[in-house]
């Protein structure tokens, strides 16, 4: 039997630690969601980031036998070939960890409108702040950046024969889903705004709703494994949504 993958997050929220959750689900491999799971979880993972000779600065860290690695796009620039979600070809793989770093760079764009001063504060002590960045957020950035993922669906040339689109080669990567996720995660803080810039991104759409009827992530989307949204990375506050 495979030694299962070690994943190790925030408890509570789905967060960061659901991009390399999804792609380990939809690849049915095995894994431990170790503070989740085990009784002592949350103190192994404190002590993997404190005491661990190259030491990740956050979660979430993933860990299989001696590899230890942080920073989402590089957990999955690495874990993706080894379950299926990744091309062959180098130059692809790499054209794959520039879209993927694009997801997480504009996460926290997203995460920024609600902490734009600083995370050691509480929301309610930066709301003014937070809608002038949500704002320009809305108006500026979230059509300019699903534009971006439009644009590269529609230059993929491999889009011409697949009945849903891809981001990247033939087959749906790690990149596919986790654009799932970045969207359905806007999709529950800007409902409004998402609706509207959804009207010219329907290679985007098409592609969040193939991901989320694959067979073993819906699976998981109907689970107790799934963690709502809440205090984490997205957020809804209606103000921000305009």
């Amino acid at each position: 039997m495979a030694k299962p993958y070690e994943l190790f997050y925030w408890l509570g929220i789905p967060g960061r630690g659901e991009f390399i959750r999804l792609a380990l689900e939809d690849a049915g491999a095995p894994y431990v969601d170790v503070t989740r799971e085990r009784p002592d979880g949350f103190a192994e993972m404190q002590k993997l980031m404190e005491e661990s000779e190259r030491p990740s600065f956050a979660c979430p860290i993933l860990r299989h036998g001696r590899t230890v690695l942080g920073q989402t796009p590089v957990i999955l620039h690495w874990l993706g070939p080894r379950i299926g979600l990744a091309p062959e070809a180098e130059a692809m793989r790499l054209w794959l960890h520039q879209i993927q770093l694009t997801i997480a760079d504009f996460a926290v764009e997203a995460h920024d409108t609600h902490h734009p001063i600083s995370v050691a504060m509480y929301y309610e002590d930066q709301i003014e702040e937070s809608k002038r960045r949500a704002k320009w957020f809305r108006e500026s950035r979230l059509p300019q950046i699903l534009g971006w993922f439009e644009t590269v669906l529609e230059r993929n040339p491999a889009n011409a024969k697949r009945k849903s689109p891809v981001l990247a080669g033939r087959s749906v990567t790690y990149a596919d889903i986790s654009l799932y996720f970045l969207i359905d995660g806007l999709d529950f803080a800007f409902p409004r705004a998402m609706k509207q810039a959804s009207r010219k991104v329907p290679l985007t759409r098409a592609l969040v709703e193939a991901v989320a009827a694959r067979p073993n992530i819906a699976a998981y989307l109907e689970s107790d494994r799934r963690q709502e949204f809440g205090d984490g990375l997205f957020r809804r506050y209606p103000e921000l949504d305009g």
